[in-house]
């Protein structure tokens, strides 16, 4: 009888595995022993393709409720997996922390970040006159060249992820890794409140339909939109609405709005909540590679095609939620192509003779305007119309400045977890002020910069702490139109040479800043960028 009941136990807790393949394990075998009482925990110590395959083959005879991962390796997982995959993400004191062990090791030291490089760190490195490098990549030959790169410029030490502090000490310096237990502890936690929220939502689910009993999934149940306004109010309904429905819905909204966020609060408000959420970028993805990476291929359907064939994204997202980000940049070629999926629900991998039927719930989002594009022949009607069926309209941050005081107090707690450094009452009535073009996304990397140098400092984040690290608050407008007005711009249609010119001096330079300043995503300020000899 003991063993049947220890049988029982192990069974009635969550099941969570953590992938990688650098000293990152190290760091999850280090952590997990403090949650072993609540969840049964797993290692695979694999990457990439070898850990997608390795876990699909392990599902099918083992429960999985959530996986956690970080950096390049969690992001392709992320869309990949039919189940939740949680990503360890560094606070600001780690990374502070990791940039104080690297400049004990070496005179130079640099910093190695997953597909973005932080504008923080400019400002951090100005401030107080240290010389931080700092890379971003995409792949792991990104990552390599970028350390050979570093390694040839002269410094010595580089924090990173754990694939990247690998690759440095292979090439002779000193890799510091970016993660601490703290975050990862965070993550065990994150994916505990995914587990739990994913069975209280299903046995919910089970006792009656939300659109039966007229509410709302518990809060616990959904990502966090934060912010107590009207118009939240109303976008936080029409989800509790929406995600009773299986119709397609189309998120709109200026770039850095949460059009993800609100995917995910309907995935997870949804009956298919324990299904995968399978997010794709369509601005992203380049033409030539459109079939294989969302249909998927056979064995041997062209050269390099790897043996056994692979998944397509939408057929990953079978039984659950395929979620189309920047819909609006996905080329007229492409259109057409996706369009035959969504009529008839039905996948054909690349060489392959027979279709395969995918079950899948559609939200598309963008942050353009779908219906002037259709005027001008620049998107089909009937894929608009496919997508169109239910809309959320998310409000630009400068039209809901009541909720910029919860949010920054939100975003500090992310940051620095359980003491948050307080916005000075004259800083929050400059971040009301403003009129940020780059929304919620734009709010926390001006917080994540004025964090740094507060800690940094011992200064109060008041409000000459932000001049220091965010003069864009307080800066003039640019060739008189002020950054309020860059996303309505941007939506028109490209700028000017000479006006995306004058955007990019304005932020020195910062592609991301830039994308942010104009409402566009990253992708389409580089084809912008390409358009006008800029690139």
């Amino acid at each position: 009888m003991p063993e049947r009941t220890a049988v029982d136990v192990s069974h009635s807790r969550p099941a969570i595995w953590t992938v990688s393949v650098t000293r990152l394990a190290r760091l999850f075998s280090e952590v997990s022993p403090e949650f072993d009482a609540q969840a049964s925990i797993q290692s695979i110590n694999l990457g990439f393709e070898q850990a997608v395959e390795a876990i699909q083959r392990k599902l099918r005879h083992e429960r999985c409720d959530a996986v956690i991962a970080a950096g390049s390796n969690g992001a392709y997982l992320k869309s990949r997996l039919p189940v939740p995959v949680v990503l360890v993400r560094p606070t600001g004191f780690e990374l502070m922390a990791a940039l104080a062990r690297a400049k004990r090791m070496a005179n130079r030291v640099a910093v190695v970040t997953y597909q973005h490089e932080y504008s923080e760190f400019t400002a951090f490195a100005r401030s107080f006159g240290l010389e931080i490098e700092q890379r971003s990549f995409v792949t792991s030959e990104d990552a390599r060249d970028a350390v050979s790169e570093l390694a040839a410029a002269g410094v010595g030490a580089i924090v990173g992820t754990g694939m990247v502090a690998d690759f440095a000490d292979t090439a002779g310096l000193r890799g510091v890794l970016l993660y601490s237990a703290a975050s990862a502890r965070t993550a065990f936690e994150t994916a505990l409140d995914i587990t739990s929220a994913g069975r209280a939502l299903g046995h919910q689910l089970a006792r009656r339909s939300p659109a039966a009993s007229g509410k709302r999934p518990s809060p616990a149940a959904r990502p966090l939109l934060v912010g107590d306004s009207a118009a939240m109010q109303g976008v936080r309904a029409q989800i509790g609405h929406f995600a009773a429905t299986e119709a397609s819905v189309l998120v709109t909204g200026e770039t850095g709005t949460g059009k993800e966020l609100v995917a995910r609060s309907l995935h997870m408000a949804s009956p298919r909540a324990r299904r995968p959420l399978v997010a794709v970028n369509c601005g992203a993805l380049a033409e030539s590679l459109f079939e294989a990476e969302l249909f998927g291929y056979e064995e041997g359907a062209f050269t390099g095609a790897r043996r056994g064939g692979r998944v397509g994204l939408i057929e990953s997202a079978n039984g659950g939620t395929l979620f189309l980000d920047e819909i609006g940049d996905l080329p007229l070629a492409m259109q057409s192509r996706l369009l035959r999926v969504l009529e008839g629900r039905e996948v054909l991998r690349v060489g392959a003779s027979r279709p395969v039927e995918v079950d899948i719930r559609v939200v598309a989002a963008t942050h353009r305007d779908l219906a002037a594009m259709v005027a001008a022949g620049e998107f089909r009607q009937d894929l608009y119309f496919r997508l169109n069926v239910l809309r959320i309209a998310l409000p630009a941050l400068r039209d809901r400045p009541a909720d910029i005081s919860e949010l920054a107090a939100h975003l500090l707690s992310e940051l620095a977890g359980d003491q948050p450094p307080q916005l000075a009452p004259e800083a929050l009535v400059t971040l009301q002020q403003y009129s940020w073009p780059g929304n919620v996304r734009e709010l926390r990397n001006v917080l994540e910069r004025g964090f740094l140098l507060s800690a940094a400092s011992g200064r109060p984040l008041d409000v000459a702490c932000l001049q220091v690290c965010a003069p864009e608050l307080t800066a003039p407008a640019v060739g008189g139109e002020t950054a309020a007005h860059a996303p309505e711009a941007a939506r028109q249609g490209p700028p000017s040479r000479d006006a995306l010119l004058a955007m990019l001096q304005r932020c020195q330079g910062h592609r991301g800043r830039t994308a942010a300043a104009l409402g566009v995503s990253r992708s389409t300020l580089w084809r912008w960028m390409q358009q006008a000899g800029l690139s």
